[in-house]
């Protein structure tokens, strides 16, 4: 949801883009980085295309800029087992500049090279990878890009899961060219530069595709044992290798990948598709029975939600590993402009009169009346921080059980009170929960916030908006209050000392409930997805379980 002001760690800058700073708010802030490519930099590539996702026999269109003269580009489909589908030998290449408000108005780079795809050619993530001809496998990559090719008919495909990619989240936190959603240059913008509006006509932030297995995760592998002032390995990291500053916080580098892989590790089939064909291709979902939204997946238009919302109504399965479903989007020019203006949003949004309805704000605000819950079972608004940051640092970061004879826990052991997760935090980042209180030692949603009728809190933990801690370590922390305080101006109506703490108590919740024919299960954290890379054996049967019931199968 927010971003850390301050960075407190040291380290110089080795990638291909010098960091161009901006002051920070604040009353003690240090200065932010942003990626800009240089001409003069290590040699490197970027990559967009003229589409995030295609249908087989469809042209890809890409356009590159490089600080080399050629490159050696690969283009192969995600997977245990990558398949090759293109190779380009020696292809001549530019430094092509970036224009002032790329971010927003888009690169318009020289069309570099396309390809035809086959007509046969199967559904899924496909990665570019660009080399220089003059190195060997032992060089890194210089750049990294993706596509996504949608299913070419709507045939049955109900053993297949549908993954969709949290483009939408992707694009939030992409600063490629000088600004995201959170960070920027340009001054003019409220909260430190942050841009409204975003294209897509741009390559992915460096770290958002592509990571080298020694990066550092957005929660940090340990808790502090004793008060100290919270540590940000992921940006230190970041900063010291050249990386963008976000690539922790979302990507397919850091979540769908690593759930693609365990998925077909496990014997499941997947297809893949961008969140955007949710709102610009509503009939990509057809044929499937059962979709999967991994990791931070933030940000969201009304057509999304209501595709998915139709999914579920005629039948369709829906499994949520993810948290922080917060904001309302709206995709412009077929997709290659994103808007949001999040807190501003009642001040600044354009459509805020017109049409409050669609107010890029968040989902939970009355002006907007369609809370997250609705769809996913859960509430950002109602959740928030855990783990990270200064907020609630020694969270013990597992799921707490409750209703221990729920199906998902079948197999698994696991009894009233019992801890899971924990020993791979995933419990931890950002988390989704609810309105709630207990009967008889069981958590029961009130109903006030949005929560569907009939659903289930299988499993929770504690979270909160706000970050505490020894007055001394008050430097360092990245948000304070400010998300408590949007949360009760929001949800209370007021910005009171009462409304405040209140409104920074929240949860995370794993909830499971039936809506028309279909089912929804979510589990309301970032970072679930981390005990499948640890093979926690709890998160795996869990997830597995979840899936088996989805698709009729037993794996």
């Amino acid at each position: 949801m927010s971003d850390p002001e301050k960075l407190p760690g040291i380290g110089h800058n080795v990638g291909s883009w010098p960091p161009r700073t901006i002051s920070g708010t604040g009353a003690a802030s240090k200065s932010t980085w942003v990626e800009i490519p240089d001409r003069n930099g290590a040699p490197s590539a970027w990559c967009y295309g003229d589409k995030r996702s295609y249908r087989p026999g469809e042209t890809v269109r890409l356009f590159i800029s490089a600080t080399v003269s050629k490159l050696d580009i690969a283009i192969r489909q995600e997977g245990l087992k990558p398949t090759p589908l293109h190779h380009w030998s020696g292809l001549r290449v530019e430094f092509q500049e970036v224009p002032d408000q790329a971010y927003m108005k888009g690169c318009s780079w020289r069309e570099t090279v396309a390809l035809d795809l086959p007509e046969d050619l199967a559904p899924g993530a496909y990665i570019i990878e660009m080399r220089d001809p003059e190195g060997d496998d032992n060089h890194p990559a210089l750049g990294h890009h993706i596509f996504f090719v949608r299913a070419n008919r709507a045939e049955n495909r109900g053993n297949t899961i549908l993954l969709v990619a949290s483009t939408g989240t992707w694009s939030a936190y992409n600063d490629w060219g000088g600004a995201s959603h959170y960070r920027g240059l340009n001054t003019d913008y409220p909260h430190g530069g942050a841009c409204p509006v975003l294209s897509a006509q741009r390559p992915w932030a460096r770290g958002q595709v592509w990571l080298p297995p020694s990066a550092p995760r957005q929660v940090r592998k340990t808790r502090a044992r004793q008060p100290m002032p919270p540590e940000y390995d992921s940006k230190d990291w970041a900063f010291a290798n050249g990386y963008a500053r976000y690539y922790a916080s979302t990507g397919w580098a850091s979540y769908e990948r690593p759930f693609l892989l365990w998925a077909e590790r496990a014997g499941y089939d997947v297809h893949v598709i961008a969140q955007d064909d949710l709102d610009l291709h509503p009939d990509c979902v057809d044929g499937y029975s059962c979709m999967a939204f991994i990791g931070h997946d933030e940000y969201w238009s009304m057509p999304m939600r209501r595709t998915v919302d139709a999914f579920v109504d005629r039948g369709g399965k829906v499994a949520r590993f993810a948290g922080n479903f917060l904001w309302q989007t709206r995709l412009g020019e077929q997709g290659s402009t994103q808007t949001c203006y999040k807190y501003t949003a009642r001040d600044l949004d354009p459509i805020r009169h017109e049409n409050p309805k669609l107010m890029s704000g968040a989902w939970e605000d009355p002006l907007i009346g369609y809370p997250g819950a609705q769809t996913f079972g859960v509430n950002a608004l109602r959740g928030m921080y855990a783990g990270v940051y200064h907020a609630a640092p020694r969270s013990t970061r597992g799921f707490n059980v409750f209703r221990h004879k729920h199906w998902s826990l079948e197999g698994t052991g696991l009894g009233y009170a019992d801890t899971f997760g924990d020993e791979a935090s995933i419990f931890a980042f950002e988390v989704d929960g609810l309105e709630y209180e207990f009967k008889e030692g069981l958590p029961i949603p009130l109903g006030t916030d949005g929560a569907p009728e009939g659903l289930q809190i299988i499993a929770m933990n504690w979270a909160t908006t706000g970050e505490y801690g020894l007055p001394e370590h008050s430097y360092y922390r990245a948000l304070e209050d400010s998300d408590a305080r949007f949360a009760a101006l929001v949800l209370g109506g007021d910005e009171r000392p009462e409304t405040v703490e209140r409104y920074s108590r929240g949860s995370g919740m794993m909830v499971s409930f039936e809506r028309g024919a279909g089912e929804v299960f979510c589990a309301g954290t970032c970072e679930w997805v981390n005990g499948l890379i640890e093979r926690d054996f709890y998160t795996d049967r869990i997830t597995r379980n979840v899936f088996n019931r989805f698709l009729g199968c037993d794996l």
